[in-house]
Order: structure tokens, then C-alpha cells, then sequence
């Protein structure tokens, strides 16, 4: 826990961020906590570490080191610093609690739901990251908001990996995955204060809290759970619970603590009714890396993912308030046609209903699943995370 300074705490006071941290400790899979709000809680271990690395210029070595780590099974390159390796050797390992069965329910969920999460990975958790103001920031202002799209595919492989058939077995890549955005999210810490452009629009003094990290974790698996049951979308109460532990494990392997991770759907609802829902807003950092998203979108795929239609899902998805925050067009045809026709199609997909009388609009629908699918999970092609050394260049 670091100490409050001056400048957070009017900050924090002049927008109503000082509400009293209220969600029990005993809703998480720790089960019990020191009760401290996490808005004040940032990685202990993590964060001077990385912090002297960049300092020492030891990074661009440990980049190059860590381009062969790239297995959760795999030894650890030789060469690396003492003081990182006998940090990622403990980072590196499962929680107590962690669940194998459970982990290997949740690839069946996965494969029957992946059409779905690729969609709502990318347009709801993806487009909803823009609106979250803190989040938004510490983006658009280090290093990886020079180069949006790299920085969209590194996102886009933790949705990957946490899906995969061997997610946290030793020839999977989640552990590595996780482990590495640890690192990353310190050095982020470390850069973004000495960022003029960044301290004139933050209203903190240092990024990415474990309020912070929470607040993203239910932009992913809460929003898709919401989402998919608002859908009516069937889920066997099994399958719900394996996938958000395999979320609860990759929030612990983040370096969430324990004690800040829900332990059920109905704690994880709760939490984000605290911590997601009140804060969502425009800034123009948002709204900037919105239309990147969007028009990043249409260039990929010039057919069927246009900017146009991608922003109609973003609305259907979202809500018009936060369409409207970032500045995207109604659209006459898709915005209604979502509107009626999503509902059926869903039904329908899930056998519910009959295929045979479905209209045209629903193998539209399927189609854009599948594209916007393979978009946003990039097919698992080969990235690199590394410990970024400077911020977003002015």
C-alpha cells in the first residue's frame, strides 16, 4: 500500500472517488481480507522490481531473454537478473485453490461459447475499455497507445490463451501470458508518472490499482456473463462456474490479490456494481481510441466488418449513452435490425428455435460472429509481450 498524497486525495475527493470501499472480503475465493479499499493497492512485489530493472537498463536484455519463454512448462532463460527470476519462479505458480477440473470444464465452454466471446471479447470488453476513464488513460498515454494495433493483439492473446484447450497446463501459454502483462502493467506504473501529458489528465498519482486491475476483470467475464444471460443464452450451471474460475485463476496469476477476487457470479455482480457500472464515462483519450478500434476493425476486414456495422454492434452491446459518448452514428439499417432480429437468431443458434424459416439476416449475424471472431482473437498468432521503456512519445 503506497501513502496518499496531497494532489490524490483532492483529486479523488473532487470526483466522489473516495466512496468507502463496502464490497466483503468474505465474497472472495480468499474468503477473508484486511478490508484495505484496493483503490490504494498496487503490486508489492511487482512494482520495485520492475521499477529497478528500468533503471539499472536491464530491460531490453530481459525482452530479449523472455522472446524463448513463451510455455507455461518451460524452464526460465539462463541470463536473466536474480532478483526477476526468483520473482517470476513464484508468480509463475497456480494458486492453492486452482482447480483442474474445473479448468478443463471450462474449454468445453469455451468451444461452445467461442463465436460469442470472440464478439463480445472485442465489442463489448474491448469498446467498453475505451469508456472507462482510468483505463482509457494509462492506454492512450504509454507506450502501447503509440501503436494501437499491437497493443489490440497483446489484449487479444490473454482472451486467447484463457481459452485455450491447455490454458494453465504446461504446453499452455496462459501462466507465461499473465506473468509477462504483470510485468508490463509495473513498468506502466513506473513510466506513466514521469509523463507530463499523462499527470495533466490523470487523476491519480500512480496507474492500474488493484481496484483498477478489478475494474477491467468485469469489463471481460462479468460483461460476457451478463451479456450471454441476457441473451438467454443456455449455459449448464457447471459450465458458469468452471469459466469463472478459469478467470479467478488468471485474475490471481495478474497479480490481483486473493481477497479482491469474487468468489461467485452474484459476488462478481455485486463488485462491479461498485467498482465498473458508476465509473464508465467519456474522455477524449476514450473516444480517440475508439475510432482506432473501429477503423482498425474496417481495414482489417474490409467485407462484412465495416466501420459502420461494427459501430451498430458496439451500440447494441453498450447502450446508446456510451455510443453516443464515443461519437458513433446511428445506423438506419443494422440498428434495428439488431434491435428485433438478435434475440430469434440467438434462439435459434442454440436450437430453440427452428432454423429453417430463419430469415437471411440471421446468416448475416453468423457470419459477422465468425469474422469478428477470428478478429479479435488474432487466431493465436504469434506476440510478444515485453516490459515497455518509455511512454507514448509526445
Amino acid at each position: 500500500m503506497e501513502p496518499l498524497s496531497r494532489r490524490t486525495v483532492l483529486r479523488a475527493g473532487a470526483l466522489g472517488a473516495l466512496v468507502p470501499w463496502t464490497w466483503p472480503a468474505a465474497g472472495s475465493v480468499a474468503g477473508t481480507g484486511a478490508g484495505i479499499d484496493p483503490r490504494w493497492v498496487w503490486d508489492s512485489e511487482a512494482d520495485p522490481l520492475v521499477g529497478a530493472l528500468i533503471d539499472r537498463g536491464d530491460v531490453p536484455r530481459v525482452n530479449e531473454l523472455l522472446r524463448t519463454w513463451t510455455t507455461n512448462g518451460q524452464a526460465l532463460p539462463a541470463g536473466l537478473p536474480a532478483d526477476l527470476r526468483d520473482f517470476m519462479e513464484s508468480a509463475r505458480q497456480l494458486p492453492s485453490w486452482a482447480d483442474q477440473g474445473k479448468l478443463d470444464l471450462a474449454v468445453e465452454f469455451n468451444e461452445k461459447r467461442g463465436l460469442y466471446l470472440g464478439v463480445l471479447y472485442g465489442l463489448a470488453s474491448g469498446m467498453m475499455s475505451t469508456v472507462i476513464p482510468k483505463e482509457a488513460r494509462a492506454v492512450y498515454y504509454s507506450q502501447g497507445g503509440a501503436n494501437l494495433k499491437d497493443r489490440i493483439s497483446k489484449t487479444a492473446k490473454l482472451g486467447y490463451d484463457i481459452g485455450a484447450a491447455n490454458a494453465y497446463r504446461p504446453a499452455g501459454e496462459m501462466i507465461v501470458t499473465s506473468v509477462k502483462t504483470r510485468l508490463v502493467h509495473a513498468a506502466v506504473r513506473h513510466l506513466l508518472p514521469q509523463s507530463p501529458s499523462w499527470t495533466g489528465a490523470a487523476d491519480e498519482d500512480i496507474p492500474i490499482s488493484q481496484r483498477d486491475l478489478m475494474v477491467t476483470w468485469h469489463s471481460l467475464p462479468t460483461t460476457v456473463m451478463r451479456k450471454l444471460t441476457a441473451w438467454k443464452v443456455p449455459i449448464p450451471a457447471a459450465e458458469s462456474t468452471a469459466f469463472l474460475h478459469s478467470w479467478q485463476v488468471g485474475a490471481h496469476m495478474l497479480g490481483i490479490r486473493d481477497e479482491y477476487i469474487p468468489a461467485t457470479w452474484a459476488e462478481a455482480d455485486t463488485q462491479a456494481q461498485q467498482v465498473l457500472d458508476p465509473i464508465l464515462a467519456p474522455t477524449p483519450e476514450g473516444a480517440k481510441l475508439a475510432d482506432i478500434l473501429l477503423n482498425l476493425g474496417s481495414v482489417i476486414d474490409a467485407g462484412l466488418l465495416t466501420k459502420p456495422i461494427l459501430g451498430s454492434f458496439t451500440r447494441f452491446m453498450l447502450g446508446d449513452a456510451i455510443a453516443g459518448w464515443l461519437n458513433i452514428p446511428r445506423e438506419p439499417i443494422w440498428d434495428p435490425l439488431l434491435r428485433t432480429a438478435w434475440g430469434p437468431f440467438i434462439a435459434v443458434r442454440e436450437g430453440l428455435l427452428p432454423f429453417p424459416s430463419a430469415p437471411q439476416a440471421y446468416w448475416l449475424f453468423d457470419e459477422f460472429l465468425r469474422k469478428a471472431a477470428l478478429l479479435f482473437l488474432s487466431e493465436a498468432q504469434p506476440i510478444s509481450i515485453e516490459i515497455p521503456t518509455t511512454n507514448r512519445p509526445t
